[in-house]
């Protein structure tokens, strides 16, 4: 048997893309993912893995991930890449570049030490 019980596991997806879906009050002092567009991103970002047949991306829905000031914000595992997409053009950017070819979208990239 093996030592590590999660080497039986079976490795389905290349990447996991976790979204924040917090959707607070209007006005509230910490704000939202939801509040600042993130909702229209998400959509955008599950299409384009639908439609591009990326069948080993997968999209979860989150609530909040802690750094509601920086938002919208999603966290690309197994790198553990922190993403700040403000357009739908950043979307197809991070799909193209991050999930297709292995790249990074350093622009979009958020440096949490800065939050």
């Amino acid at each position: 048997m093996s030592a590590n019980p999660f080497e039986l596991i079976p490795k389905i997806f290349r990447y996991h893309a976790f979204c924040c879906f917090q959707q607070r009050p209007p006005g509230h002092p910490k704000g939202s993912c939801g509040g600042r567009g993130g909702g229209a991103l998400w959509e955008r970002l599950g299409s384009a893995i639908e439609g591009r047949k990326l069948s080993r991306v997968a999209m979860a829905a989150t609530g909040c991930l802690g750094f509601c000031n920086a938002g919208p914000l999603m966290v690309v595992y197994p790198e553990g890449v922190w993403y700040q997409p403000r357009t739908e053009d950043d979307i197809d950017e991070i799909v193209q570049s991050h999930f297709v070819e292995g790249r990074l979208v350093e622009r979009l990239v958020v440096i949490l030490e800065r939050f």
